[in-house]
This record gives structure tokens, C-alpha cells and sequence, in this order.
């Protein structure tokens, strides 16, 4: 009993590790500081940063790398939600040349509106690392790149290629947006703290001009490849569930754009014989009629429907020799010419 409640006491002082200044670092929020004065020169050094930079510092903890920072840039803006490390940044520049190159926020990098910047440089507690990223690749105007401090798992997630073990969807949909490299891996000895893992940092780049596509779109077509990532393509788009759901949004799309063409046609007619009153509404009459005929044959001839349909789609995968390959081996360009064939046959994911 006694060893077990010392192994507790120790785990739960080990929660709180204190910084030489008085600040206790905390691990379940992810706070985690560079130590190590050579890391903190080779990332501001990889970054890149000019004279005439403004930098955005997310998670500038104690400002070991703000005042690298600060001596390469013009401007350091740093996001901090800390207040505690906000008053240690604020004492620590206070009275210098560097205090007033120095803006700090303190709040959630994730609610807060991110002002102009050219370089972006973040060491962040690793549960954001996803909203974060895509927080960043949509970021307005276009910044020139971001170094960022990951879990070196994630990290290598970003930076996969295809075919290999860590080649996901987020990989690709991060590079839909950017080139991401690989800078340097980081061992967690390093920090103060040390996290349970290593980290890695990579340097992502947004493209420019923009790769264009339908967000919610894409996502979905994404969704369905790496459902089960190492399946050939024509067994997941044979599935029933997949089936259904591509069939159902094939059949909205074509109501929508009969739709509108039914209302376009509906406004010319009304245009055409705004003089004959009671003709007019005759003939919404008809149209009404035929929408209803055209109704009840499809829902009689359902199970043929969807047999057609599966054709369909199968068709297209045939039609761009995707039917025998895995998304696991997909390049990026793949996926996008697979989802404009699907496109192109009107067979959509939103």
C-alpha cells in the first residue's frame, strides 16, 4: 500500500514539473518547453525567417525561441492561452530592444482570428495538431510556410508518400493544400517536460495557385476510398451501403437540376402567355402530371435501378483503370481524376 500511494504522489508531482523561474509546465495540457539552446537555433535557422518577416508564434511558452525569433524578424506575434506564460513573456522582454517588435494574444490560437503574417513557427500541445493545420492551410491572405513542432507520428502522416504504412487521409488532404517536408526529428529529451513520444518538424508550404475543389465534396469521395484504405477500389464501390448512398445523392442532384429546369421552363411559359389566364395554369397541370408518372415508374422499377446504377459507377472506376487499385497507392493527382471522372457521369459525394 505504501509503495503504491508513493507511485501516485510521484505521478502526480511529475503532472506539475517547475521551471526554474517559478512556473510549473503542465503535461496534461500539452506544455512542453525546448530546452535545448541548438534545436532552437536550427529550427529558426530551417525556417527561413527574413528581416522583413512577420512572424506568428503559437505556443510561445517561456520565449526560449521568441527571442531567437525576434532577433531574425521584424515582428513576432505570438498567440499564447496562458496567461501565466503571457505575464512570463511580458517580464521577460520588458526594457528590451526586442519589446517592441513584440505582440502578444492570449487566448485559443483555434477561436482566434489570426492577423496577417509571412512565417509561421509553433511548438503546440499535440491534441490540436489537426485543427490547427487545416486552421493554418486556410488561413487568409496566403502565408509563405509554417514550421510546426508535431508528434512525429503525425508529422510522418503528413509527409507520406504513397504505398507507404502511414499514407492516410489526412495526408491527403493536407497535401491537396500544401507541400509538406520533413526538417528535422526532435527526441523528447529535449523538452521540460520530456513527453512520452518523439516529435518531428516539418515545414509546410500552401500551394499556390490553390488546387480548387469542392470541400465537402472531396471529403466525402475521400471518406469512401480510405474506408478501408488497402481494399481495391471495385470492392469498396461494390459495397451496398456505398451503393445506397451515391445513389441517393445521384438521384438528388438530378431532382435539383430538373428542378431548375423545370422552373426555367415554368418563367418562360408564364412570359409567353401571361395573356391567357386559365391556358397557364393548365398546362403547370400537365407538367405536374408527367413529374408524377415519371415518379411511380422509378419507384417500380427500383431493384433494376439500382442494379444500373452499380454499373454506373463501376464504369467509371473501368473507364480510368482505378477498378483493381488500392488508395493506399493513390497519388494525389489520382484522386483528383478519379473524382472528376465520377463527377463527369453526374455521381457525386455531397
Amino acid at each position: 500500500m505504501a509503495g503504491g500511494k508513493a507511485k501516485k504522489e510521484k505521478a502526480k508531482a511529475q503532472q506539475h514539473m517547475p521551471y526554474q523561474g517559478g512556473i510549473s509546465f503542465h503535461k496534461s495540457k500539452g506544455q512542453h518547453i525546448l530546452k535545448n539552446p541548438l534545436l532552437v537555433d536550427s529550427i529558426v535557422q530551417k525556417s527561413g525567417v527574413k528581416p522583413t518577416d512577420v512572424v506568428l508564434e503559437i505556443g510561445p511558452g517561456t520565449g526560449n525561441l521568441t527571442k531567437k525569433l525576434l532577433e531574425a524578424a521584424k515582428k513576432v506575434i505570438a498567440v499564447e492561452i496562458d496567461p501565466r506564460m503571457v505575464l512570463e513573456l511580458q517580464r521577460r522582454f520588458q526594457g528590451t530592444p526586442h519589446s517592441n517588435r513584440l505582440t502578444v494574444i492570449q487566448g485559443d490560437v483555434l477561436r482566434t482570428e489570426l492577423p496577417y503574417f509571412d512565417i509561421c513557427v509553433a511548438n503546440i500541445p499535440y491534441q490540436i495538431s489537426s485543427p490547427l493545420t487545416f486552421k493554418l492551410l486556410n488561413h487568409q491572405p496566403v502565408f509563405r510556410a509554417a514550421i510546426i513542432m508535431f508528434q512525429r507520428e503525425f508529422a510522418m502522416r503528413l509527409v507520406a508518400q504513397p504505398g507507404d504504412k502511414l499514407y492516410c487521409r489526412l495526408t491527403v488532404n493536407t497535401q491537396l493544400h500544401a507541400r509538406v517536408f520533413h526538417l528535422l526529428k526532435v527526441g523528447r529529451n529535449n523538452f521540460r517536460p520530456p513527453p512520452k513520444v518523439d516529435s518531428s518538424v516539418v515545414r509546410i508550404e500552401p500551394r499556390k495557385p490553390r488546387i480548387e475543389v469542392k470541400q465537402k465534396e472531396w471529403d466525402g469521395f475521400l471518406r469512401i476510398c480510405f474506408n478501408r484504405k488497402n481494399k481495391t477500389l471495385g470492392s469498396i464501390f461494390r459495397q451496398k451501403s456505398v451503393i445506397s448512398l451515391l445513389e441517393k445523392n445521384y438521384r438528388t442532384v438530378r431532382a435539383l437540376e430538373l428542378g431548375l429546369k423545370d422552373s426555367l421552363k415554368e418563367a418562360d411559359t408564364k412570359m409567353e402567355s401571361a395573356s391567357f389566364g386559365e391556358d397557364q395554369g393548365m398546362e403547370m397541370d400537365d407538367d405536374e402530371a408527367d413529374d408524377d408518372d415519371e415518379m411511380e415508374v422509378e419507384d417500380g422499377e427500383a431493384d433494376d435501378v439500382q442494379s444500373e446504377f452499380k454499373d454506373k459507377v463501376l464504369g467509371v472506376l473501368k473507364e480510368g483503370d482505378f477498378e483493381e487499385k488500392r488508395s493506399s497507392k493513390l497519388t494525389l493527382q489520382e484522386f483528383l481524376y478519379l473524382l472528376s471522372l465520377f463527377n463527369k457521369a453526374g455521381i457525386h459525394f455531397s
